[in-house]
């Protein structure tokens, strides 16, 4: 199987690629790590993307599509995968058309998890990470057992990320919604969209989004 998970920043997605990988026995390809990935190993194509993020400019479309069809053409990859990140853009959408066309293969499903602004806003403003181990937790879906301490080391340093501000989200929704929005009529217009509600547990919106893609076969 072949397929994107869409979805709003915070919504969960980069979550449910790993656990559905495992249970799809296919790769999920996460872009962020591909180029956190390049610039360890040192290579041509990550000194680029370093270039870029060290100046503080946008990685340009061509670099991020030529890593994908790089990591596409990879064995791991001629059964299936998963995007998680990619494509963010339409055009960067008709440029993975374009891969897949050369590769002779095709996109068989795009999951779009459905999470409201709000909802997600307050899941980013409870938040809270260990200092000490990096142990997650949140005040009101999953809170330590004791108020203030972590659970795993002890510590009494949690603190709320710098990018799960209430005004942070609230602007990264803004660039979903100008730059990666559209690739849901894109993909609806092809008939291969497929909604899921992504409120609730992690595993109940990884059944919803198993049981969408058993109805597909």
């Amino acid at each position: 199987m072949r397929l994107i998970l869409l979805g709003k920043p915070g919504c969960g997605k980069g979550t449910q690629a790993k656990v559905l990988s495992g249970s799809l026995e296919i790769p999920a390809i996460s872009t962020g790590d591909l180029i956190r990935a390049a610039i360890a190993e040192g290579s041509a194509l990550g000194a680029k993307f370093e270039s870029f993020i060290v100046e503080g400019h946008l990685v340009p479309d061509e670099l991020v599509v030529a890593l994908v069809r790089e990591r596409l053409a990879k064995p791991d990859c001629v059964d299936g995968f998963m995007l998680d990140g990619f494509p963010r853009t339409v055009p960067q959408a008709e440029a993975l058309t374009d891969i897949l066309e050369t590769m002779v293969q095709r996109l068989d499903v795009v999951v779009n998890i459905d999470v409201s602004d709000e909802l997600l806003v307050e899941r980013a403003e409870g938040r809270r990470t260990c200092k000490g181990c990096g142990a997650s937790y949140h005040l009101k879906f999953a809170a330590p057992a004791q108020q203030g301490i972590c659970d795993h080391c002890g510590s009494e340093d949690l603190y709320r990320r710098d990018d799960d501000r209430a005004e942070v989200v609230s602007k990264r929704l803004v660039e979903y919604r100008e730059k990666t929005h559209p690739l849901i009529g894109y993909y609806h217009a092809q008939g291969l969209l497929v909604h899921i509600d992504g409120v609730g547990s992690l595993d109940a919106v990884e059944h919803r989004i198993e049981d969408a893609l058993k109805n597909l076969s």
